[in-house]
């Protein structure tokens, strides 16, 4: 696959998504996009079962009982199921109606439904990476959906991840976020700008876009159009990177509501549902979606895995802008232990077993991949007083939302033996199994952002910190 950057001449769309209302023609103008984030499947499943319920005037649990739902492995035939989740922009005529016709899609993730373990894996790619189209001219990858529709951007999607290709699709509009976390009566965020030291209000206007955003930062509930809003911003120095993470940190706080407020989720149950049909397209089946639905319900935070491409350089496109060149080394390992063959999850330990594991036995390894300066080295202090060796420190190749402990020792449950004296933040990190060629320690430990925030506040024991990685 070529990566030149020769730009290739827009061009109309050979099967132009569904617009809300087909626009007059107008003047040339530069074109103002509203965002939106993408749903996991897992909520669009649920969504389903309520529906039925609603409609049948049982409990779900009475659904799922009565219909003997099979598991995703049996309804799908495989352990793992790619699915292309898509997020449409909109543009705005001169009357200020809505259009979709040609629309790019404004949030692409490529997820990984996990059905022997339970996981589900999100990878993000920024909408204005440089990507090869089927004519072989290079522009922003979000250009196949508004050339192609679905199928193009498929097609370019995976050809630029380098999969088979994807099993099944899920394009959201940008009314299923805003109304659906209206409906379920808004989420509790963490308004942060890019710099997390920044403690100043985020406050911009785009009467065009449709865009206002006038938010103090700190914990704070949010209702949709303000959260919307956050997951929008995308004007400071980190750009299109921090609101993949914006959206991401939404998109988990509403996840999380919907699991821990079961019954003021069944409460508006019809409401969501109608919600999600008027606003998502899909070749989900029904009964595959009631399967996935039985399968995921009750899925903790820390068996979500998000993570996003990370890029090298900033390329100009004629015709298309600023547009930015991948990772590929970054890339391929993403796209291998997230989307082809994830790593299998450690087996749980009893606590008589990791007690009796000497942390002094264990040398550990810790990556920052939180983008916080200075959290990997909070973190080894913390470790070090517990009793471990600390080997290296320092910044993991690609940013990660969630930690991760990855164990290369011969020594059984070496894994769960650091992550159990992990910070109480931390104690939901994801355990893999994961040998390393070469490796000189036993566990390396990659600290994701969430975490990161909350180890970079802790007290910090010992008078000398060590240096910032």
């Amino acid at each position: 696959m070529s990566e030149d950057f020769t730009p290739r001449p827009r061009r109309s769309a050979a099967q132009p998504s569904q617009p809300l209302q087909t626009p007059p023609p107008r003047p040339p103008r530069v074109a103002r996009r509203i965002g939106i984030v993408a749903g996991l499947v897992a909520l669009l499943a649920l969504s389903t079962v309520l529906g039925f319920s609603i409609f049948k005037h049982e409990t779900p649990l009475q659904i799922l009982g009565d219909a003997f739902i099979p598991s995703p492995q049996q309804v799908f035939g495989r352990s793992q199921l790619r699915v292309l989740v898509v997020g449409l922009d909109y543009d705005y005529t001169d009357n200020d109606l809505p259009f979709s016709a040609q629309a790019r899609s404004d949030v692409i993730w490529a997820v990984n439904l996990d059905l022997v373990n339970k996981r589900i894996f999100e990878l993000s790619v920024p909408r204005d990476m440089v990507a090869t189209m089927p004519d072989g001219s290079q522009a922003k990858i979000n250009q196949a959906q508004a050339d192609g529709g679905v199928a193009e951007a498929e097609q370019v999607i995976s050809h630029w991840l380098g999969i088979p290709g994807f099993d099944r699709y899920v394009i959201l509009r940008i009314n299923a976020t805003r109304e659906l976390i209206d409906d379920i009566g808004g989420v509790t965020v963490d308004v942060e700008n890019s710099d997390p030291k920044d403690k100043s209000p985020i406050n911009y206007d785009d009467n065009w876009g449709h865009l206002h955003i006038h938010l103090k930062t700190g914990i704070q509930h949010l209702d949709g159009a303000q959260a919307v809003g956050y997951m929008r911003y995308r004007h400071d120095w980190c750009g299109d990177p921090c609101r993949i993470r914006r959206q991401q940190e939404v998109l988990h706080a509403l996840a999380a509501k919907l699991e821990r407020d079961k019954f003021n989720t069944i409460l508006h149950a019809g409401q969501l549902v109608k919600t999600m049909l008027a606003n998502v397209q899909t070749n989900f089946s029904k009964a595959e979606l009631i399967s996935l639905a039985h399968y995921y319900i009750g899925i903790k935070p820390s068996q979500i895995v998000a993570h996003q491409v990370p890029y090298v350089a900033n390329v100009y496109l004629p015709g298309y802008g600023d547009s930015i060149v991948p990772d590929k080394n970054a890339r391929r390992r993403l796209v291998e232990s997230m989307l082809i063959a994830p790593p299998s999850p450690a087996p749980t330990a009893d606590p008589a077993t990791l007690a009796a594991i000497a942390p002094s036995t264990l040398r550990v390894d810790v990556e920052n991949g939180s983008g916080i300066d200075g959290a990997a080295a909070d973190l080894a202090r913390i470790l070090k007083a517990e009793g471990y060796r600390i080997g290296k420190v320092g910044n993991s190749a690609s940013y990660h939302d969630n930690s991760v402990v990855r164990a290369h020792s011969a020594t059984a449950f070496a894994g769960d033996k650091v992550a159990s004296g992990l910070p109480k933040a931390m104690r939901n990190a994801l355990v893999v199994e994961a040998p390393a060629a070469g490796s000189t320690s036993d566990v390396t430990v990659v600290l994701g952002r969430d975490d990161g925030l909350a180890v970079h506040d802790l007290p910090k024991p010992g008078a000398h910190p060590s240096p910032s990685p």
